[in-house]
């Protein structure tokens, strides 16, 4: 595998993983009791931490693209064992 794809799909699990901890351990303002600030959305978080965002990303990128490579390397799910639907009917011609 080249270094480019590494690096793309690196990126592609890193953009995955930060979708997926974004939400865990935000707080709304209301949780906090601060006051809202109008036009503020109810689900604001009070404190945006970007940076604990992005360390527990590339904590769960590397994990993921760690099975993913590792997967690549040994060959444990392939194609042939993601067909759940057997072989394709033959069409006639």
């Amino acid at each position: 595998m080249q270094w480019t794809s590494i690096t793309a799909i690196f990126a592609l699990f890193w953009v995955l993983s930060a979708f997926l901890v974004m939400p865990f351990g935000m707080r709304t303002i209301e949780e906090e009791g601060h006051d809202r600030v109008p036009g503020q959305i109810d689900s604001a978080p009070a404190q945006f931490r970007p940076g604990r965002i992005a360390l527990r990303a590339t904590i769960l990128a590397v994990a993921l693209f760690g099975l993913f490579y590792a997967n690549f390397i040994y060959g444990w799910i392939g194609v042939e064992k993601l067909n759940f639907l057997g072989e394709p009917p033959q069409s006639k011609s």
